[in-house]
């Protein structure tokens, strides 16, 4: 892997918090904005990036359902993830004072979780493409009393200042990011190590095929963390799911687990296998 460019790919532009994620993660490597999420993946398949960094899903907005539609059209393995809490930035160009504020240009999704504190000043919320994408304007084009939602990444980026951090209405926005490789790697089990895998599989059409799939991993204690339906092709009959689980493959409970899920179901797909990452445990409690 470390014969790939020292690249790590991302959807956006520069200042996203896709980019924040990869500076944080993977400081040592060159983040590259890309168009569209395929483009980021197509980096990677192609060899042109070591990573990519996608977003999977966030605490306020829900899962991101177009990624689901991708993963089974490509052959990369995840192959860590990574949690990014959101942080909104109030940012309006150098020398600019809050009170002189109008109106503020943002994603709607951004504009609808700072409206609590967009009606407490009375500006005017304008809809914009993404977050970094509204600073790039307002530094290309400032005007007065104009200002954007974006991170402090962006504010550093496109020279703006920051008229208030932690603008939007409530804390514990966080976007659970994973991270793709063109190869897979499975890391060696350890008794100190929590693990992460992460499958994809089409159920059979057969009576309580889905109950029958998922009962192996009950039967053998594996905790099931999430599972996610969609329909992978356009005749609308066949619904494939992605789900992860607590464990190693290399894990007794997980290799009978994982039989029975093979029975029952079809297109089987270990897409990784991967450590917890640290914000899922927060002292004792476990973050699920």
């Amino acid at each position: 892997m470390t014969d790939l460019p020292a690249i790590i790919a991302y959807q956006g532009v520069p200042g996203a918090y896709s980019h924040l994620s990869c500076r944080q993660a993977y400081p040592e490597l060159q983040a590259q904005a890309c168009h569209t999420f395929a483009d980021a993946m197509f980096m990677v398949d192609s060899g042109k990036a070591r990573f990519a960094m996608i977003p999977l899903e966030n605490s306020t907005a829900g899962r991101v359902e177009e990624i689901y539609r991708l993963m089974p059209k490509t052959k990369l393995h995840i192959v860590g993830e990574h949690f990014e809490p959101v942080n909104h930035c109030l940012l309006a160009p150098k020398g600019s004072q809050l009170s002189e504020i109008k109106a503020v240009a943002s994603h709607p999704q951004a504009l609808a979780q700072c409206y609590g504190n967009i009606e407490e000043l009375g500006i005017e919320p304008i809809a914009s493409l993404d977050t970094a994408g509204a600073a790039a304007e307002l530094s290309e084009n400032p005007s007065k009393g104009l200002a954007a939602i974006a991170s402090s990444l962006a504010a550093e980026l496109y020279d703006l200042k920051i008229l208030r951090d932690n603008f939007q209405d409530k804390s514990g926005n966080t976007t659970r990011f994973m991270i793709l490789a063109r190869d897979s790697h499975m890391p060696e089990l350890k008794a100190d190590v929590r693990f992460m895998t992460s499958i994809m599989f089409t159920v059979r059409n057969i009576p309580a095929a889905l109950y029958k799939a998922l009962g192996g991993f009950s039967t053998n204690g594996v905790n099931m963390l999430k599972l996610e339906s969609y329909m992978a092709s356009d005749t609308m009959t066949a619904t494939s799911f992605h789900l992860d689980v607590e464990g190693h493959p290399d894990e007794r409970s997980m290799k009978y687990a994982l039989q029975e899920l093979d029975f029952f179901a079809k297109e089987v797909r270990i897409m990784g296998t991967y450590p917890w990452h640290p914000f899922r445990l927060r002292g004792d409690q476990i973050i699920e």
